[in-house]
């Protein structure tokens, strides 16, 4: 792309507000002040000629999109920043999800999916929740609007959302705890409409869905408290992927603890993944799961014995249903050092 002079006086915001204006040579400026940015976090996760791509399509956005820039939100960086992080993780994530082609005369995996789309009750209450998680996020003020979609919506770890946002670590945990406090406050008095949705069309049944909501907004505010350091599970044997791992996240007092893998394979047939905490001598079980195609998967478990630090933590094979006690090859384990 050729590009223009760079006048320094003109801000990125400057041009944004001209590029939003039909302005299209406005563009070469913030080429020229961003490409290498964002080819350089681009390559960090993706080979060379996929990281130039991604370039053109962060510019081609940004061209086509200049009118979503408000600078009253933030300025041009963080925002520019933000967009080629959730462009990297999508490539990754459709290269995760990407079937390999099936092999001639192979029966297509597809016919036996089962359709797990949502029927019309479900959908009112899905419909219902997500209207009142996007009201209480759009009350927050800006500052902290803009952290809490970095960090969780974009996925993005305390020192990445700092360096986004151009500002100190400490300033950063600051936003996204206050945030998370004002969505805790804005949250908990819409919860009594969920039920009463939840009451008006699905019954018990999806009464049963807002407990495990609420169980599992337990298990958010746990994983996104700043201080908190995950257990990270690593591969037990030489024959598990060398990529594949676990994080555990659980605090004294609190009786949620939530696990998260990656990169993990398919059990075998007739086997399944079970996750284990040990105290002491006692093992506990956090529950079986099935991990995706990306081998991404999520368990969530209410135990008072979660309430004390566990001395280990493991993720097993075992027979299809699971097991009392942990009996399967182990794929995955952290212990105390």
């Amino acid at each position: 792309m050729a590009t223009a002079p760079i006048d320094p006086a003109v801000t990125d915001e400057d041009l944004m507000r001209d590029l939003a204006a039909g302005q299209h040579e406005a563009l070469g400026p913030l080429y020229s002040r961003y490409a290498s940015l964002v080819f350089s976090l681009a390559v960090h996760s993706l080979d060379r000629t996929a990281a130039e791509e991604l370039v053109q399509e962060v510019f081609l956005t940004i061209w086509r999109g200049a009118s979503s820039f408000d600078p009253a939100q933030g300025p041009f960086r963080p925002w520019l920043l933000r967009l080629t992080h959730w462009k990297i993780l999508n490539e990754l994530r459709s290269r995760r999800r990407r079937p390999a082609p099936l092999e001639h005369g192979d029966e297509d995996p597809l016919e036996h999916v089962v359709d797990k789309e949502p029927g019309p009750e479900e959908y009112a209450w899905r419909t219902e929740h997500e209207t009142i998680v996007k009201s209480a996020l759009e009350a927050l003020p800006p500052k902290q609007r803009q952290a809490i979609a970095l960090a969780f919506l974009e996925d993005m770890t305390h020192e990445q959302v700092a360096h986004a946002l151009d500002v100190p670590l400490g300033t950063a945990k600051t936003r996204i705890r206050s945030g998370l406090q004002i969505l805790r406050m804005h949250l908990a008095p819409m919860a009594a409409s969920l039920l009463g949705v939840a009451l008006a069309v699905g019954g018990f049944r999806l009464v049963q869905n807002q407990i495990a909501l609420d169980r599992d907004e337990r298990a958010l505010i746990l994983v996104t408290t700043s201080d908190l350091v995950p257990l990270r599970l690593t591969p037990a044997s030489a024959s598990v992927p060398a990529g594949a791992h676990a994080n555990y996240r659980g605090r004294s007092g609190n009786h949620v603890a939530v696990l998260t893998t990656e990169f993990l394979l398919a059990a075998p047939r007739g086997s399944t993944y079970q996750a284990w905490v040990r105290h002491d001598q006692q093992w506990s079980s956090l529950g079986t799961f099935v991990p995706g195609a990306d081998g991404y998967a999520i368990v969530i478990a209410d135990d008072a014995a979660l309430a004390t630090s566990p001395d280990a933590v493991e993720v097993t094979l075992e027979p299809a249903g699971g097991s009392q006690a942990p009996t399967g090859a182990v794929i995955l384990a952290w212990s105390t050092p």
